[in-house]
C-alpha cells in the first residue's frame, strides 16, 4: 500500500512539479498551498509523512510543524525552504521536524529521504514483544518512541529516538561524531552536525531528571552516554 505524504507548497509551480513527481513514485500526495487549509487537512485524515515549505501564507511552516506535533509526535517532518539560513534549520529541527532540505533540491534526494523514513517507522512493528530498556531511572521504547519516567512518558521524535538508541548501545564509550552522522544521517557535514547538536540538547533535557545519567560532550570529538 503507497504511503499518504502531506505536501505544503505555496509556489504553484513548483507545488505542481513535486507532486507529479512525488506520485510516479507511487506515492498518495495531498497538496495544500498554505498553512490554515494543511492543518484542516491533517486533522482530518492521518498521513504517513509530511513535507512543509517554512514560508507559508495564513501560517508558516514553523508554526503548522508545532500544531501537527501536538497531536501526532511519532510522523516524520521533511522541510523544504528556500531560506538556507542556519537558525532557520536549526528551529525547524528544535520544532521535531526530521531534516530540512533547501531549495532547490534534488526530487531524488527528497525521494530518497522519504523512503528512508518510511521503512524506518514501518520496520518498528516487528520489533521484539517487549522492547523496553532500562536506563537508569527511565524505561525507553524506540519501538514506541516513548521514554519513561515511573508514571511519566514522554514522546520522542524518531531522530531523538534513533541517536539515544545509537548512545544506548555503546554504553560509557566514546562514540566519534562521524560515526554518529554516518550511522543516522548517512553523511557527515555541517547542517548535519549542527542537527545532531540540537538533538543531544534534546535528549540531555529529557533525561534531566535522573542525575545519574549524562550525555557527555568531547568538544570537536564525540559524545559518551555516561550511567553510573
Amino acid at each position: 500500500m503507497s504511503a499518504s505524504i502531506l505536501y505544503v507548497e505555496d509556489d504553484v509551480n513548483l507545488g505542481f512539479v513535486t507532486k507529479d513527481n512525488l506520485e510516479l513514485a507511487r506515492f498518495q500526495v495531498v497538496h495544500c498551498s498554505n498553512g490554515a487549509e494543511a492543518w484542516e487537512v491533517f486533522r482530518q485524515q492521518p498521513f504517513d509523512l509530511c513535507i512543509l515549505d517554512v514560508m507559508l501564507p495564513l501560517s508558516d511552516g514553523f508554526t503548522l510543524a508545532r500544531q501537527i506535533r501536538q497531536v501526532d509526535p511519532n510522523v516524520p517532518i521533511l522541510f523544504l525552504s528556500a531560506r538556507a539560513d542556519r537558525d532557520d534549520r536549526l528551529q525547524g529541527l528544535r520544532l521535531g521536524a526530521d531534516d530540512y532540505l533547501t531549495k532547490p533540491f534534488s526530487i531524488e534526494e527528497l525521494i530518497l529521504k522519504i523512503n528512508v523514513f518510511l521503512r524506518r517507522s514501518r520496520s518498528q512493528p516487528s520489533a521484539p514483544a517487549d522492547p523496553s530498556v532500562v536506563l537508569g531511572a527511565y524505561r525507553f521504547n524506540f519501538r514506541d518512541l516513548t521514554l519513561g519516567f515511573g508514571e511519566d512518558r514522554q514522546t520522542l521524535t524518531y531522530r531523538e529516538a534513533e541517536v539515544l538508541k545509537y548512545l544506548l548501545e555503546r554504553p560509557n564509550r566514546l562514540v566519534r561524531r562521524d560515526e554518529i552522522l554516518k550511522a543516522i544521517w548517512g553523511d557527515d557535514d555541517y547542517f548535519m552536525g549542527r542537527s545532531l547538536d540540537v538533538f543531544i540538547s534534546r535528549l540531555r533535557k529529557r533525561l534531566g531528571r535522573d542525575e545519574s545519567i549524562r550525555i557527555e560532550n568531547l568538544h570537536g570529538i564525540g559524545f559518551r552516554l555516561l550511567m553510573t
